[in-house]
Parts: structure tokens; sequence; C-alpha cells
């Protein structure tokens, strides 16, 4: 389903909701609780970009383009050329 026929979805049946003033009250509430988690977590990510990060680090080490780090100085090291 596209972003526009959950959009009129939601619209239709917020039309049939609009004559009950407790339940858009409700609704509203809700809304605003799904707002606000949105912004409080800038890490989340959907499922495909997460699988697509995974995807990628597979092929750069295949490639050869990752860092092993076996020790607390080579971390730091590595950190501090960053």
């Amino acid at each position: 389903m596209t972003a526009v026929q959950l959009n009129a979805e939601i619209l239709r049946n917020l039309g049939t909701l609009a004559e009950d003033e407790s339940m858009l009250k409700r609704v509203a509430k809700y809304l605003r609780k799904l707002v606000a988690e949105k912004q409080e977590d800038p890490t989340l990510i959907s499922k495909e970009e997460f699988f697509a990060s995974l995807d990628k680090g597979e092929e750069e080490y295949r490639q050869g383009k990752t860092h092993r780090i076996n020790s607390v100085e080579e971390l730091n090291h590595f950190l501090s050329s960053l």
C-alpha cells in the first residue's frame, strides 16, 4: 500500500469518527504519542534500510575494506585517525 493510499484510508476512517469528539481526542492523543516516538529516536530505520546496511557491510568485508582491531591500543589509534 502506498503512502497516498494509506493517507486516504486514514482520512476516510477519521471521517467516520468525526462526529464522536471523545474518539477524536483519543486518536489525536495516540498520534501525538507516535510522532513523539518517531522524533525521539534518530536511529530508527526501516527493515529494508537495516538489511541493506548489512548487505553493504558484507560486501565491504568481501572486498577487504574492513579493519580488524585486536587490542585497545589499536582501537585508540584507529579512533584518533578519524
